[in-house]
């Protein structure tokens, strides 16, 4: 992965709608976003609706997370849409290619095998048994003596017979009908974790999980990913947010990983700016494996205390030490 790939990659992961979806994968909780149906709209993905709170940026986003690597995508179904109205309430009908009427008659052609007799079912039916209109006899087993040889119809508008009827839709909102050639085909997805970056992100997760559960046994009200209004009015995005019950004495941390062997100084300057307008009483920074010398310079600076960790539970006991120990 290129380093400028890499960059928009963590970006992705510290945005708070990107964590809440990856938590959701990585707890168990979902393995598969799958659509369901709304008559009105097509096709809903729920769980990411719950998330977003705006229908429409759902797609956009799961789209952004595919083109990213982040989730994989499989055929699902292929929705209709109106092309003069766009609603997806359309149906279906099978008309007769003659004079494009709806109102057909659709019957089984029957074959008696023995005499070669073959008319549409209705003719060989006598009460609840088949009889051959041709020879009179009884036909009691099928594929023995006789069989389906395929599909007739009748148009009771103009009178005309085919085998072969022509589709048609009909959009029940704006009552418009529209041909194949007409109508507006969409492909819907479902949507799965890619493999390598359920590994990648399980690091963070986990870690998160871990220091949350250690604050919380604290005493603390952990939000994980957590949202602060600053001074300016702007909500910022953090890892973690932990605070005493009426929201004194927050602590924040965020996490800063890289593929490489050193995470840049970028992720420090962008706490500085969340920090510098949330005023929290503590910030740590989390940076595995580690911290740029210049990082590591701006962080002492900025007054927020930079943890380096090669694992998680090197990272959990160095938090735990500078929380216990001040």
């Amino acid at each position: 992965m290129q380093a400028s790939e890499e960059k928009e990659t963590l970006e992705l992961y510290r945005d708070r709608n990107v964590q809440m979806l990856l938590s959701k994968f990585l707890s168990g909780e979902i393995k598969t976003i799958e659509p369901v149906y709304d008559s009105k709209v097509g096709y809903r993905y729920p769980v990411v609706e719950a998330i977003l709170s705006e229908a429409s940026q759902v797609e956009p986003f799961l789209n952004k997370l595919y083109k990213a690597g982040v989730l994989e995508k499989k055929l699902y179904d292929k929705i209709l849409f109106c092309p003069e109205c766009s609603s997806a309430d359309i149906s279906t009908r099978y008309c007769c290619p003659f004079c494009k009427s709806f109102d057909i008659q659709k019957s089984s052609l029957v074959e008696h095998v023995k005499c070669g007799y073959m008319d549409v079912e209705a003719n060989f039916k006598v009460g609840d048994k088949y009889v051959c209109p041709k020879c009179h006899e009884e036909l009691s087993k099928i594929d023995v003596d006789y069989r389906k040889a395929g599909i007739w119809c009748t148009c009771n508008n103009c009178g005309k017979s085919f085998d072969v009827a022509l589709p048609a839709h009909f959009c029940r909102s704006c009552k418009v009908n529209s041909t194949f050639e007409e109508i507006v085909i969409k492909d819907v997805y479902s949507y799965t974790l890619k493999e390598d970056v359920s590994a990648e992100s399980s690091l963070n997760w986990f870690l998160v999980a871990a220091i949350r559960e250690f604050l919380m046994k604290e005493g603390l009200n952990v939000e994980s990913p957590g949202l602060l209004k600053g001074k300016s009015g702007a909500n910022h995005s953090f890892d973690i947010v932990a605070y005493k019950g009426d929201k004194s004495q927050v602590i924040v941390v965020d996490l800063a990983m890289s593929a490489g062997n050193v995470v840049s100084e970028q992720p420090v300057i962008a706490l500085f700016a969340k920090i510098f307008d949330v005023s929290p009483e503590r910030a740590f920074l989390i940076a595995m494996p580690k911290l740029s010398e210049n990082g590591k310079k701006m962080a002492e600076l900025y007054k927020i205390r930079a943890i380096e960790a090669e694992n998680q539970e090197e990272a959990l006991e160095s938090l735990k030490e500078s929380l216990i120990n001040g």
